[in-house]
């Protein structure tokens, strides 16, 4: 038996902390629950992942994130419900002020399973995926 129950929330490093709240809120329909200016990270949910956004430190030199060669988070993978919802999605992603499409959506392996990276403006890696029927 695990000695742990599952994620609480992840913990993300943004280049730009009102750009990726933007991002999640407005483009992917979380709701953000919390603020703090003094760190400054927000809270973003869509009601089963609860994220925390972290604002890095402009003051230091940034370094974007490689997942070939630096240890720590690949990607986030979020399921959508659908495929129609997928490819609504990822048109409208396309055209989000800031985002990076990596590739929209394509059948993962041999199908029926869809799925498209990109990146947010904050600079994560994240995976739409439809799970298929």
């Amino acid at each position: 038996m695990s000695e742990t129950r599952g994620i609480h929330h992840l913990g993300l490093s943004v280049l730009d902390l009102d750009s990726s709240t933007r991002f999640f809120v407005g483009a992917l329909g979380w709701v953000e629950s919390g603020r703090d200016n003094s760190y400054p990270r927000t809270a973003v949910s869509d009601g089963k992942v609860f994220l925390t956004l972290w604002q890095v430190d402009h003051k230091l030199a940034i370094e974007p994130f490689n997942r070939r060669k630096n240890v720590g988070l690949h990607h986030l993978a979020l399921e959508v419900d659908s495929e129609p919802r997928l490819e609504k999605l990822a048109q409208s992603l396309s055209t989000w002020p800031g985002v990076k499409i990596e590739f929209m959506p394509q059948l993962l392996g041999k199908g029926p399973r869809k799925h498209m990276m990109l990146l947010e403006p904050g600079g994560v890696r994240i995976e739409l995926i439809w799970p298929g029927p």
